[in-house]
């Protein structure tokens, strides 16, 4: 059984949500998290990202920078920037963008059932990446950001959710990027129950933040050992839990700094043994296993002329495209660390990416038609691993609309 419970929200008064809120850690660079803060004295990122307090000479790892985190999360929470739920409760969390709205319900859900495989996984996790979530969250005794999960909607749930949507908004506030973002508080208990309830035989599948979830998982069994074993908040981890049919998955494109050695034509010649490939107007692949290139001032579509395996894997576009063209013929075999591959997320659009290799800075790159939802949980389902850079979400979920102390 999953189990989600309801926690006392450390949250920002209503006058300063929307000057305190920011996009996930992991979504900015330290540079433009510094720049955005240095005009928004109320930032999140001077506790999210507390390097941005000291010169970039500053390894961001230092200990210092965790324990100026903490200090700046005490100064807001003393200040009365921030105040914490008297009773616990869940939340509702509605995010709109470009006329489509998508709802989650923020709860506490348990570290077991992540061990148990009860929130499916479709990403690897780096080292470096959880021990700074882990010393994030150890140091400022809370979980600041959401992990977000998504779950296979039903009638019960949609009904439920549905009524909670009748309370009056907490925060309802547009972002510096137009998407807008409201939180409403659930205090009926018989509701809570409800959900707790009909949300037990589900299973969670995540979206994004496999970094943030596996971090607090691992702190969560260390201080599960380091009490004997007894159970408290560290117990769980705080996410935003969405239905399927509400969220949308952009592309993931593909830049790449040189052809190998080889010219545009006999790369195309390379490639046409499995590809049929001719040029287009088009910069937006209109199908699945469809691929369109551009370089040197022309787009191409690229379509595979042999037959797709039926795989969740191996019929991934991202593994078709690296399996069969950026390894064998651009020798790009591990785009996790080569150097001469970028991934552009399809928010920046196709013109971005012509316009970066107008400029010189690629010789091509690959438009994406995007990963499904139910592509993901078949992946997810069967245990396996996505290849890296497969799917953005978007709109991002902000950090600071509420903290899970622990």
């Amino acid at each position: 059984m999953a189990t989600i419970k309801e926690f006392r929200g450390l949250r920002p008064i209503k006058e300063l949500a929307h000057l305190i809120a920011e996009l996930p850690y992991d979504v900015v660079s330290s540079d433009e998290a510094r720049f955005i803060a240095s005009r928004r004295q109320y930032s999140f990122y001077h506790v999210s990202k507390p390097e941005i307090d000291f010169p970039p000479s500053v390894n961001q790892y230092d200990d210092r920078v965790y324990e100026k985190g903490k200090k700046n999360l005490d100064s807001f929470i003393n200040e009365g920037f921030f105040l914490k739920d008297s009773d616990p409760i869940l939340y509702l969390y509605s995010q709109i963008m470009e006329g489509r709205m998508q709802t989650g319900l923020i709860a506490c859900v348990s570290i077991d059932d992540y061990i148990n495989n009860r929130v499916k996984k479709h990403e690897l996790t780096r080292e470096d990446k959880e021990r700074d979530r882990m010393k994030h969250i150890e140091v400022l005794n809370a979980q600041t950001g959401l992990v977000f999960l998504m779950f296979q909607q039903d009638t019960e749930k949609q009904n439920i959710f549905n009524r909670a949507m009748a309370a009056s908004p907490e925060y309802n506030f547009f972002a510096e990027d137009g998407v807008r973002h409201i939180l409403r508080t659930i205090t009926d208990k018989s509701l809570m129950e409800e959900f707790k309830k009909t949300f037990a035989n589900t299973d969670f599948y995540i979206a994004d933040g496999h970094h943030r979830a596996a971090s607090a998982v691992r702190v969560g069994l260390k201080r599960r050992k380091e009490n004997g074993g007894t159970s408290g908040e560290y117990d769980y981890f705080m996410a935003a839990i969405f239905p399927h049919d509400e969220l949308k998955i952009l592309p993931y494109h593909r830049a790449v700094k040189d052809l190998h050695g080889l010219s545009l034509t006999e790369f195309i010649a390379s490639i046409e043994k499995k590809f049929k490939v001719e040029k287009t107007d088009d910069s937006t692949p209109r199908a699945k296993n469809h691929f369109c290139m551009y370089a040197e001032g022309s787009w191409y579509l690229i379509t595979p002329v042999f037959d797709i395996p039926n795989d969740p894997i191996e019929s991934l576009d991202v593994k078709i495209l690296q399996d069969h063209i950026l390894g064998p013929v651009l020798g790009i075999h591990d785009p996790r660390s080569d150097k001469r591959i970028d991934f552009i997320g399809g928010i920046r659009g196709t013109g971005y990416l012509k316009k970066i290799v107008d400029e010189g800075s690629f010789a091509a790159a690959f438009s994406m038609y995007p990963t499904s939802v139910y592509d993901l949980m078949k992946v997810s389902d069967v245990g396996s691993i996505m290849p890296p850079k497969s799917t953005w979400f978007e709109p991002k979920l902000l950090d600071a609309l509420v903290i899970h102390e622990i």
